[in-house]
């Protein structure tokens, strides 16, 4: 049995994770915050791949959501071997630092953050009472973060603030994992053409257009799949606590 939770699944960077692992043969769980009677077409395409599709709905940000998360992916799947922390937020508004607002600031946060961070505390005692009582039972841990962890954007800092705590907490359950030989990740996306991004379009086009990356195209949802179901193979076995930067050359230095 190969089992996988991501959260944000259902659009996006999560989606093309959820194609990808759903190639691998793993039966997937989707967590989204919308009704899933507006994502049965996509849960539908998903299962045409032939694996089985649940969607566990909810909010990350809420603890009472994340428990139900939990204990709806385990029920419906019989157990968990791969948590992907895809689901995250941009602000309403870009605003400068300066006039960043506190309700900005704990939205962002309770999601990208805060949310993430116990709902892999949570998956990750289940993992490790998993591999206590089966030596042979295989889990990965994945947190999708963003270039944003360390590039400032002036106009969402709450954003770029974070991911660069997401990247610290993908870094503190590498060590923690490890101690049960259960390997954790972070996969760090470029500039990745989704709905998110879509409102600001033409900026990166010019960007790119200008040399901003060493691929001088947008990223795709697949291009980010194609790395996380990469990792969860285990092509990568000697790597935990590694970031994968999936950018097209971004943040190379160059003269």
């Amino acid at each position: 049995m190969k089992t996988a939770l991501i959260t944000g699944g259902s659009r996006g960077i999560g989606l093309g994770i959820a194609q990808s692992l759903a190639r691998e043969g793993y039966d997937i769980a989707i967590n989204g915050v919308r009704a899933e009677e507006l994502v049965m077409e996509t849960l539908n395409d998903l299962r045409e791949l032939g694996v089985k599709v649940e969607y566990c709905q909810g909010s990350i940000a809420s603890a009472d959501d994340r428990a139900r998360i939990v204990e709806e992916a385990y029920e419906k799947l019989g157990g968990l071997n791969v948590l992907v922390n895809n689901a995250g937020i941009a602000p309403k508004q870009r605003l400068d630092l300066l006039n960043t607002t506190p309700e900005s600031f704990r939205d962002l946060l309770d999601t990208n953050l805060e949310g993430p961070f116990f709902l892999t505390q949570a998956i990750s005692n289940r993992m490790i009472e998993a591999r206590e009582s089966n030596p042979d039972f295989e889990g990965t841990i994945v947190f999708v973060t963003s270039i944003s962890a360390t590039v400032a954007s002036v106009n969402r800092g709450e954003y770029c603030i974070s991911k660069a705590g997401l990247a610290m907490t993908a870094s503190l359950f590498a060590v923690k994992m490890a101690e049960v030989g259960i390997p954790v990740y972070e996969v760090r996306p470029g500039v990745i053409a989704t709905d998110m991004t879509s409102k600001v379009q033409g900026k990166y086009d010019q960007l790119f257009e200008g040399g901003m990356a060493l691929q001088p195209r947008w990223g795709t949802p697949e291009d980010v799949g194609k790395a996380v179901a990469s990792l969860v193979r285990g092509d990568f076995p000697y790597s935990t606590g590694q970031v994968i930067h999936v950018d097209g050359g971004m943040l190379i230095d160059r003269l």
